[in-house]
């Protein structure tokens, strides 16, 4: 049975603390319609978690009703807790001027890109966490296979170690993006994704006995130090410091087994080469060429590639599954490297060629200023 929601119009200063409970035995039945509504008021109101917010009343919209609906028949929460919840929820313009893609006609920079990760503050920073956390990126690492230079790098990339981990209001950011997201090719099925994420920081923080409003993060709705979104948490993130609940907010330990926990669910294996260098024949371009990003991950030998006139200068095992990368860098020469299973495994944290690749370099930067 389909419940329609009114808007409980409580002020944010007199909410209780959202319970959310599992069983709904006693659901709030309303016949009234509610209004769609696919534009919102504009308003001085300030967000809580220092952004500009505009106050639209998303309880009044037919999708979130719809999104309600589901909540309480497939998870049991209680109509008038999600009622109240999305009736303070902010409507924030930045969050969809940040997640619009970049204009286009840009051209991709690798020095660039690299030199806002491969920098001096993020350097000490990781070599500080290192050495405060060397007990638990060893235990991590013997668990889970992953070396503390990844871990580590992953980490300083995200959040400097937990120094920025996003001040918005996830259930803000996820409820903007669910049912507000900019016109594009590809919006309804980013609505889609953003509306499963909200689902599950609903989730999690029911789990947690957490109240959704107080969880901040990313413009996206990532959460703590590694910066992971609600969904990956509830499936990948681990108790690593063994208090009972998972904390990707306060706790390293938490962040460090969660990191490892994700790379090792998505393909890494122990002991595998991360990237070679290569160099690539351009009069064999219409063969290689197409190779590149097809899909993220090890899909091909060396063998393979060297019959399309890729080479390296290092001894690459010809039977070694790797894919083909290419670094635009400016007005500078592309750079092109092939990259194992466990580079791929890097790039289902952020699908991007130079994520992965600055998450390499930054480690390894701090790894070789620990050797004696």
């Amino acid at each position: 049975m389909r419940f329609l929601i009114f808007f409980l119009s409580l002020t944010t200063s007199l909410l209780p603390a959202f319970t959310f409970a599992k069983n709904s035995r006693h659901a709030l039945k309303v016949k009234s319609e509610p209004t769609t509504a696919h534009h919102h008021k504009k308003s001085t109101k300030k967000g809580t978690v220092g952004t500009e917010s505009e106050f639209t009343n998303f309880v009044q919209w037919k999708s979130v009703t719809e999104f309600i609906d589901h909540m309480h028949e497939q998870h049991g929460f209680e109509l008038h807790e999600l009622a109240t919840l999305f009736s303070n929820a902010s409507y924030l313009e930045k969050v969809v001027k940040l997640i619009n893609p970049p204009a286009a006609g840009k051209s991709k920079n690798w020095t660039a890109y690299r030199q806002r990760f491969h920098e001096p503050v993020r350097v000490r920073s990781g070599l500080l966490f290192w050495d405060k956390y060397e007990t638990e990126l060893r235990r991590a690492q013997s668990e889970f296979g992953i070396p503390p230079e990844i871990i580590v790098g992953i980490l300083g990339v995200e959040t400097i170690y937990g120094r920025s981990q996003g001040t918005i209001r996830v259930v803000d950011a996820l409820t903007t993006l669910g049912f507000a997201y900019p016109e594009t090719g590809n919006r309804e099925t980013r609505m889609r994704y953003f509306r499963q994420e909200l689902e599950q920081v609903l989730l999690y923080a029911r789990e947690n006995n957490l109240d959704p409003l107080s969880l901040s993060g990313s413009f996206a709705g990532a959460i703590g130090l590694p910066q992971f979104m609600p969904g990956s948490i509830r499936r990948y993130a681990v108790d690593f410091d063994g208090d009972g609940r998972i904390d990707l907010r306060n706790s390293p330990a938490d962040a460090i087994g969660s990191v490892a926990s994700f790379l090792t669910h998505h393909g890494w294996t122990n002991d595998l080469p991360l990237t070679y260098p290569v160099t690539v024949d351009k009069t064999t371009e219409d063969q290689w060429k197409p190779l590149i990003g097809v899909v993220l991950a090890a899909t091909h030998t060396m063998d393979e590639l060297r019959r399309a006139g890729i080479t390296s200068p290092l001894d690459i095992p010809p039977d070694l599954l790797v894919g083909l990368i290419d670094l635009e860098d400016g007005n500078h020469p592309t750079q092109y490297w092939v990259g194992s299973e466990n580079f791929f495994a890097i790039t289902k944290y952020n699908r991007s060629f130079y994520y992965a690749m600055a998450v390499i370099e930054l480690g390894n930067a701090i790894k070789s200023r620990r050797q004696p």
